[in-house]
């Protein structure tokens, strides 16, 4: 069965490019106009993967993402115009997975979709049935489900995050810089910068920890980095 992506943008003929080039490398695709009616496809249709304009009529992508994320935990790519770093972490702040400016390469965007794509089932469909288990304190992370819970509340979190807490939680107690778990997490086929890795650390504290502003867990060495303190 072919892979679903939804697209959503309201320039036709970047939408067009876009689902003509991922069609040809086998995904079925479907477009959406509107802020409000990706929402509502997103939600009630299934999909393998999302593509997310920012600036889109009616309801925004940063706003879209962040609805969806607390719902969904598929691939989310944001697409944008501007050319801002503050764009870029804030999309990535409210759960985007990856992130490309405009104007791009169409060969890239669908390579990051696959990409994207097979990170994810990876995670979802693991060779070895047996549920593998992270538990430290009251976390437990689940490493073949893409399952994380505080107690017996489960967490949703994106692929980026989920990874990222995993690495952390694997190798507890060992610091490590921006610039090395940007590379172990992003790896070389992300086109971004270690910027980025404090807003995913905020989120995961958001997620996990039960005072985010002094946390427990997900520790600030200064000057050098993050660890996960168990």
């Amino acid at each position: 069965m072919n892979q679903k992506v939804l697209i959503i943008e309201d320039d036709p003929d970047i939408s067009a490019i876009e689902k003509d080039y991922l069609e040809l490398n086998g995904y079925e695709v479907m477009i959406a106009e509107t802020g409000p009616v990706g929402m509502e496809k997103a939600l009630n249709e299934n999909y393998n993967l999302i593509i997310l304009d920012i600036m889109l009529p009616g309801m925004d992508g940063f706003e879209i993402c962040r609805n969806l994320r607390d719902k969904l935990d598929i691939p989310i790519m944001m697409l944008t115009a501007r050319k801002t770093d503050l764009d870029k972490i804030r999309g990535l702040g409210f759960g985007a997975d990856d992130y490309m400016e405009k104007p791009f390469s169409p060969s890239v965007l669908v390579a990051k979709v696959k990409s994207q794509l097979a990170q994810y089932n990876r995670l979802k469909n693991p060779a070895n049935s047996e549920t593998q288990k992270l538990m430290i304190g009251n976390i437990t992370l689940e490493a073949n489900t893409h399952r994380v819970f505080v107690g017996r509340s489960e967490k949703i979190l994106p692929n980026k995050e989920f990874q990222l807490l995993e690495f952390l939680m694997t190798n507890a107690d060992v610091v490590f810089s921006r610039e090395t778990l940007y590379d172990r997490i992003w790896g070389m086929e992300s086109m971004g910068n270690t910027s980025t890795i404090p807003v995913h650390i905020n989120r995961l504290r958001e997620a996990i920890e039960e005072d985010p502003a002094n946390p427990k867990h997900l520790i600030t060495v200064w000057g050098v980095g993050y660890k996960f303190r168990p």
